[in-house]
């Protein structure tokens, strides 16, 4: 079956069947189902000088997914949240009407050794009705997380419901995201297991789409809902995702998302009073940046 995508790079091109490029958003994709942001963290080499520490900062109008590969982050926040996050398993903060929060590296990698840190933050956008819902946090740990093999690949639904399984993770639209690593070369074909917009970012290795070999760093996006077909060669990871799209443009600016571009004016208006929550016995203040 023809894959009917695009791939997402640095520089994003069009091969037939998907859009290839890095991440979204960019230009010729913004979201991906209610995906809205895809940041890939390192890999990155962490001490024995040079730690994680990214201090108070707010969301509004989204959920933040982090997805940790290797290392280990110490998420804070200002409803009282402190969680480790750990290799494989799933930090959900639902920012809603307002929430500000830390990531750090935990002390207890403060020990002067090195260590790797791996992983990919998500922000995924709230449907317009739920956008000024109360701020919550989860924290599923990856042994709850679904996992099974077919032939010689190895699947985790992440996020959302795919291929018949439900994850523990809560979803406020319908969603999916499922890590995929083969053994050896696979045939991937997503047709009747997820529903609504594909997105596939090569984590590691490499796919064959509609001819073209396409290496890790870049994203597929396919242009036809609900089916997808490609060849995955042998020690590769990828992670799918995406879903039903959302009615409405979403707004975004610097860590706030909204359908409505006054509730955006208003969060940098509070940022800038210093009006949002905040985090316990953490006095740090990352500034709004400038207005291009």
């Amino acid at each position: 079956m023809s894959n009917t995508s695009l791939i997402i790079a640095e520089r994003s091109r069009d091969i037939g069947d998907f859009l290839v490029g890095r991440l979204i958003p960019f230009r010729k994709k913004r979201m991906v189902g209610p995906f809205i942001f895809i940041d890939h963290m390192g890999p990155e080499k962490i001490g024995p000088e040079h730690y994680m520490d990214v201090d108070q900062h707010p969301h509004i109008g989204l959920c933040t997914l982090t997805y940790l590969l290797e290392g280990e982050i110490a998420h804070r926040d200002s409803i009282g949240t402190e969680q480790n996050i750990t290799p494989g398993s799933v930090n959900l903060m639902v920012a809603g009407k307002g929430v500000t929060h830390t990531e750090r590296t935990p002390v207890s990698l403060r020990d002067g050794k090195e260590s790797v840190l791996h992983g990919y933050q998500i922000w995924i956008a709230l449907p317009r009705e739920l956008e000024d819902m109360d701020p919550e946090f989860y924290h599923i740990d990856r042994k709850d997380l679904p996992s099974w093999t077919d032939g010689d690949a190895t699947f985790t639904l992440v996020a959302g419901k795919g291929f018949g399984k439900t994850s523990p993770v809560p979803s406020y639209s319908e969603l999916f995201m499922v890590s995929v690593k083969t053994d050896a070369d696979y045939a991937l074909d997503i047709a009747g297991n997820l529903e609504g917009e594909i997105g596939i970012c090569v984590v590691e290795g490499k796919v064959n789409a509609c001819g073209e070999e396409v290496g890790k760093g870049n994203m597929l996006v396919s242009k036809l809902d609900n089916q997808c077909a490609l060849q995955v060669a042998a020690g590769s990871h990828l992670l799918l995702f995406g879903g039903q799209p959302l009615e409405e443009e979403r707004h975004i600016y610097w860590n706030f998302v909204s359908s409505d571009q006054q509730k955006i004016e208003k969060a940098k208006e509070d940022w800038r009073s210093h009006l949002f929550p905040k985090v316990g016995g953490d006095n740090t203040y990352i500034p709004l940046p400038k207005s291009k």
